[in-house]
C-alpha cells in the first residue's frame, strides 16, 4: 500500500471522492504542514495547516498518476488559497508526501499541465512535514451527512460505489 496526502480546500468533498475510487483502501481526514506541532479545527486560521486528506491505496489497482490525474481534475489548480466557497489559507491545494519519489512524481506531473495551461498552477509541493488526525466528525463527513456541503462533483465516484 502506498500513501499521498492531498488537501484540495474543504477535506469532506476529497475524502468522499477519494474514497469512492476503485484501489484507495482508506482516506483519513487531517490537516497537513502547519507551524505549530498540534491544530484542531477552530484553530487552523492561526497554525497554518491545510486540510488534508491522507489517500491509502493499492498501486496494483490504481497508480499514483491516476490518484494525481483525479485531484488535478477535482480542484481548481489556479485559485489560491480557495476551493469553491472556502477562502482562507487552510483551503490552500497541496501534494504532500514522506516518500522524496512521489513528491518528484508529482512535480514532474504539474510541470506536464503547466505547459497545458494559459495561468499559473498554485498547488503546492512539499515534504509532509506534520500531519494531525482531523476530529472524529470530519471523518466519512458526506456518508454520515449525505445534503453536506461539497464544493466537489461527486457523482461520477457515487456511481462506482
Amino acid at each position: 500500500m502506498k500513501e499521498i496526502y492531498l488537501a484540495g480546500g474543504c477535506f469532506w468533498g476529497v475524502d468522499a471522492y477519494f474514497g469512492g475510487l476503485d484501489g484507495v483502501v482508506a482516506t483519513e481526514c487531517g490537516y497537513a504542514n502547519g507551524k505549530t506541532p498540534t491544530t484542531t479545527y477552530e484553530e487552523l486560521y492561526k497554525t497554518d495547516f491545510a486540510e488534508t486528506v491522507k489517500v491509502t491505496f493499492d498501486e496494483e489497482k490504481i497508480s499514483l498518476h491516476q490518484i494525481l490525474e483525479h485531484f488535478y481534475y477535482i480542484i481548481n489548480p489556479f485559485s489560491l488559497n480557495r476551493q469553491g466557497n472556502d477562502l482562507g489559507r487552510q483551503y490552500r491545494t497541496g501534494i504532500y508526501s514522506e516518500n522524496e519519489e512521489d513528491l518528484e512524481f508529482a512535480r514532474n506531473f504539474l510541470s506536464k499541465k503547466q505547459k497545458q495551461a494559459d495561468r499559473k498552477i498554485l498547488v503546492e509541493v512539499e515534504e509532509l512535514r506534520s500531519y494531525v488526525v482531523a476530529e472524529t466528525y470530519h471523518q466519512d463527513y458526506l456518508k454520515k451527512n449525505p445534503a453536506g456541503y461539497c464544493h466537489i462533483d461527486l457523482s461520477d465516484v457515487l456511481e462506482i460505489k
